[in-house]
């Protein structure tokens, strides 16, 4: 299923999308319909429930409704850094932007061994979630804003200490997540050693959408093709496939020794080519930017006026 969390008239409703119409699931009917946070915790049977209830459901018309973000506000954020294309792309870049570097190129950049060892992550501002053709704030003094083109996924259920082959098991779906990112603010403050920081948190800077696809349709988020076009121009393209931790092992390694729970969202990081950083080439305001991901569907943000 294609799982949406929608306004309509002031109030907000969850449904399952199918082509222009959305089959409205209802919360009155159903307390496990009342918002997506409550369709996640309710677990495999509130699933099927939703499932035998699309047939007999009343339906709205794509176009007549907002589509907010599938999970307007994740009980958790982490966004990992998986794709060793983007992080080297990344860097030489830096080294080129930063006179006091010597330039490197993409091969010559040295990553550290943890990062091949183990998942790296940062938790974002789960509050400054922003849905389907939301506007992106333009943060103060920012020269270089960004889009990041990144699988997302969100979690069924909880677990302490998951092992990595079970880590499908406690998966609930996948979206499309735009990391926007303020590449000034983010330079400037991790060379104090901590972050990012200012550089990822804003609101709206974390778009997500348009639908969350459940596992049963999408499986573990591997092989998928990812692109990204800005003004319509195709700027990035890039596959799931080129993940260096899995889904499953990122959840074995966060989880352990500490209790993960259901509604948490996770990060691919960008992949490979897909960010503007990568090919030293910036947003501007009123840029739309659309990121697309094979199975799941487009997620489409228009930047907004500069501070």
């Amino acid at each position: 299923m294609k799982l949406v969390t929608f306004e309509k008239n002031g109030a907000q409703s969850i449904g399952i999308l199918d082509g222009e119409k959305i089959a409205v699931l209802d919360g009155a009917a159903n307390p496990a319909f009342a918002s997506m946070l409550a369709l996640i915790e309710g677990g495999d049977e509130a699933l099927d429930a939703a499932r035998k209830a699309q047939g007999s459901a009343s339906s709205v018309d794509l176009g007549a409704v907002r589509l907010l973000a599938p999970l307007p506000v994740p009980v958790q954020m982490r966004d990992c850094l998986t794709f060793e294309k983007h992080l080297r792309q990344c860097r030489s870049t830096m080294s080129k932007i930063d006179p006091n570097q010597r330039d490197l190129e993409p091969e010559d950049v040295q990553l550290a061994q943890v990062w091949y060892d183990q998942p790296v992550y940062y938790k974002g501002n789960r509050f400054s979630v922003s849905g389907m053709d939301d506007q992106i704030i333009w943060p103060k003094g920012e020269t270089r804003l960004d889009y990041e083109l990144e699988l997302g996924m969100i979690t069924g259920k909880g677990g302490m200490d998951i092992r990595k082959e079970d880590g499908q098991d406690h998966v609930f779906g996948f979206l499309i997540f735009n990391d926007f990112s303020a590449r000034d603010h983010q330079m400037l403050e991790m060379g104090g050693g901590l972050g990012p920081a200012k550089g990822k948190d804003w609101a709206t800077a974390n778009a997500m959408g348009p639908c969350i696809v459940t596992k049963d349709e999408i499986g573990d988020g591997s092989g998928l093709e990812m692109v990204a076009r800005v003004n319509g121009e195709e700027w990035s393209r890039g596959n799931s496939s080129t993940m260096h931790h899995s889904f499953g092992r990122i959840l074995e390694h966060v989880s352990r020794d500490e209790r993960v729970m259901a509604g948490e969202f996770f990060g691919s990081g960008t992949v490979g080519g897909g960010c503007g950083l990568e090919m030293n080439r910036f947003l501007e305001p009123g840029d739309v930017v659309e990121l697309e991901i094979e199975g799941i569907g487009v997620l489409r943000n228009k930047v907004g006026p500069r501070q």
